[in-house]
């Protein structure tokens, strides 16, 4: 792959950003902490909103995937343990009162939760590409996607609940739309494993592969058809999808007519019927 580490002037320590080929369209965030299994530190959040922030800006990219390093046999093992001590301990030092400790803590989370919402925020799709065990705060992150897929020896984890919190970055909110309230109240209250083919039966991923290295060059694949097609029709589906699952049919369609009426009068929209009628591959132009 070619790197990016540096797309935003910025140089990662538990993440990198590189492109399949220099001049593609789809762009890897990559969790590369293996010697930790990619668990989740204070830094990895700050660094992904920086990474989904700048690319969600950068008109060369019109798709993520979000990805670990081949070399764990982990997506994720979720928040980094240590880190959550410390960060309890920095909440409750020396504070003038409980109250004041609880409202340190409370913005702690908050950033930590609009760290894993700017997947979801951000107005390219983002692609999960899961190998391995996706645990905790790693479920957090491939909730917030809009797709997911895995590799036949992946496993998915709820865990929080076995070291006695309740999930807070998204998970609980985000699962249930998902895979539904009764299979993400299971997930979540018993903490156990489930395997790749029962994550597809319920619909926690799309499709599942025999290896790590068919997930990415199949991922790489869909991403880049995803890429080929109009930015303005592929950002505009994702926010109308997104607005749309939370809102009643009559909103949803209130918001699509108000997208629409700005948006479909582009130079787009006359290029895809011009390549179609003359039966050629359109050209869209940048975001």
């Amino acid at each position: 792959m070619s790197s990016d580490n540096n797309n935003s002037g910025v140089t990662f320590e538990t993440l990198e950003i590189s492109r399949p080929e220099p001049n593609s369209r789809v762009f890897h965030v990559t969790l590369n902490r293996p010697s930790t299994h990619n668990s989740l530190t204070p830094l990895f959040f700050t660094e992904l909103s920086a990474a989904v922030s700048s690319l969600d800006a950068d008109p060369r990219c019109h798709v993520i995937v979000l990805a670990s390093s081949l070399s764990s046999p982990f997506f994720s093992s979720g928040l980094h343990l240590p880190s959550l001590s410390s960060m309890l301990t920095s909440s409750s030092s020396s504070p003038p009162s409980p109250a004041h400790a609880s409202h340190r803590l409370l913005l702690s989370i908050r950033s930590l939760q609009d760290s894993v919402s700017s997947l979801e925020r951000c107005s390219k799709p983002v692609l999960a590409a899961v190998h391995g065990g996706c645990i905790g705060g790693g479920v957090d992150l491939i909730t917030a996607c809009d797709v997911r897929f895995c590799t036949r020896e992946a496993y998915f984890s709820v865990k929080e609940v076995d070291v006695a919190i309740t999930a807070d970055l998204g998970t609980l909110q985000r699962l249930p739309t998902i895979v539904g309230y009764g299979n993400a109240f299971e997930m979540a209250i018993t903490g156990r494993r489930v395997g790749a083919e029962e994550a597809k039966a319920m619909g926690l991923v799309s499709r599942v592969f025999d290896s790590r290295e068919e997930l990415i060059q199949s991922v790489n694949k869909i991403a880049e058809e995803i890429a080929s097609k109009s930015p303005l029709a592929v950002t505009g589906t994702k926010a109308v999808l997104v607005k749309s699952r939370d809102t009643s049919v009559d909103q949803g369609l209130d918001y699509v007519a108000t997208w629409n009426a700005g948006m479909l009068m582009s130079s787009d929209l006359k290029e895809a019927v011009d390549a179609h009628l003359k039966k050629r591959k359109p050209v869209f132009a940048k975001l």
